[in-house]
């Protein structure tokens, strides 16, 4: 079958990748696509925001099945209106995309479901708000309800910071995202990712990784939308696995269905586990970007064949197979991130660092200009290896780092520093 692919991202290089490599896939069309996404496939000038014109380019095009990456147009309904026109897609409804598009939404449905996450209240006025923090203290985490493209949550280790956050967000510093704060208990512990894959009624599990939020080595600096990761995360062993999969993820399925909002799509739960157990600290209703980069590339099976499954109801059909190999990703980023950035600087060296075994650069934020690669984003490649070890992983994607020649990025040098502390005992 014809397969759309939407996205433009490091996360649809890495699915544009894997999609196109299926035997189901004929032709791979990626929208709006970058310079990577067009090694697997053909980008086109779609304006995806235009539910109508997705529409019409699938049917011209005779597409079987359209994959939708990041979240904005989930949110939107892009998945709704593709349905009702007979086209099918992968991703969860619009109603079901509430999960990750409205914080508030998800820590109600955590109370009515009985899902372990930090307790919590919801405040639009900026004064109530802040009398609740004053009485409650701090450290204490001040959430915008919208999506903020990662930049709508601030973990508050002071009063003062606590308030500047909440003026800023109902102020309308994040626009309508901000128009709503869920102010909830700062939790102990170490944060992991779990992704499952849902068809509405059944769940599976799609991988664990860990991510690096923030800009600088040791975990300094401002939050961002991520700098690195690494897969499996070997915190999460194979027995908080089945809690996760029990205590949160089959609990939210049957909640979502019990609303008449059935989930469909990968659930990624950002976890903070706690010395009580695994909590959710939020769910996004996507793969995660940088994690797809490093979860796709450790996945031996067919990834057509399991959204399929997933978008049909069939899950119970599928099980998955995974390489033993680690896989780690450093995000190179251009300087300035996560502020404002210069746009239009050359990269090279792409090729000399893909000739390295088991390396993969997957371009995020880039541009084709004439014959040259260009810098067009914050965050622009996802240099990516695998490796028998996370150990082993991070020096293969460092040594294909230091072959890009890039003067206006810069990258983390330690990510995968947990995992490399852990194996070494």
């Amino acid at each position: 079958m014809n397969i759309l692919l939407i996205g433009s991202g490091g996360r649809e290089h890495a699915l544009a990748r894997s999609l196109s490599a299926s035997p189901l896939c004929q032709r791979l069309f990626i929208a709006p696509g970058n310079p990577g996404t067009a090694q697997h496939g053909t980008n086109v000038a779609l304006n995806v925001a235009d539910h109508q014109a997705v529409i019409d380019f699938c049917r011209v095009m005779t597409i079987g099945f359209v994959v939708v990456g990041p979240e904005a147009p989930l949110v939107a309904g892009l998945v709704d209106d593709l349905t009702a026109a007979g086209i099918k897609a992968f991703g969860p409804s619009k109603a079901a995309a509430q999960l990750e598009g409205s914080k508030a939404f998800t820590k109600d449905l955590c109370a009515e479901f009985n899902i372990p996450t930090a307790a919590y209240r919801r405040f639009t006025d900026a004064e109530t708000a802040k009398t609740y923090v004053r009485n409650y203290g701090v450290p204490i985490v001040v959430k915008a309800d919208g999506l903020a493209a990662g930049k709508g949550v601030v973990v508050a280790m002071s009063f003062e910071e606590a308030e500047a956050a909440i003026d800023m967000m109902i102020g309308g510093g994040l626009g309508a995202a901000g128009a709503e704060v869920v102010i909830e208990a700062f939790l102990e512990g170490e944060e992991a990712s779990f992704f499952a894959l849902c068809d509405g009624a059944n769940a599976i599990p799609f991988g664990t990784a860990q991510d690096h939020k923030r800009v600088f080595d040791g975990d300094q600096g401002p939050n961002t939308g991520g700098m690195g990761a690494y897969s499996p995360a070997a915190i999460l062993t194979p027995q908080l696995q089945a809690r996760v999969m029990l205590e949160i993820i089959e609990p939210t399925l049957k909640g979502m269905a019990a609303r008449g909002t059935p989930y469909k799509g990968i659930l990624y739960a950002g976890l903070m586990l706690t010395k009580a157990g695994p909590q959710l600290i939020e769910y996004n209703a996507r793969l995660g970007d940088p994690e797809t980069q490093v979860l796709l590339p450790r996945l031996n099976s067919d990834l057509v064949e399991a959204l399929l499954a997933a978008a049909e109801g069939k899950l119970n059909s599928v099980s998955l197979s995974w390489s033993d190999k680690a896989a780690l990703t450093v995000v190179m980023a251009a300087k300035g991130y996560p502020g404002s950035v210069e746009k239009g600087s050359e990269i090279r060296g792409i090729e000399k660092a893909e000739a390295l075994d088991d390396v993969i650069v997957f371009q995020a934020g880039t541009k084709q200009d004439s014959d040259k690669i260009v810098a067009n984003g914050g965050r622009v490649l996802n240099v990516t290896a695998l490796g028998q070890s996370i150990t082993n992983a991070q020096a293969k994607a460092y040594e294909a780092v230091a072959r890009i020649d890039w003067p206006d990025g810069f990258c983390r040098s330690d990510i995968g520093w947990r995992a490399v502390e852990r194996e070494r005992g």
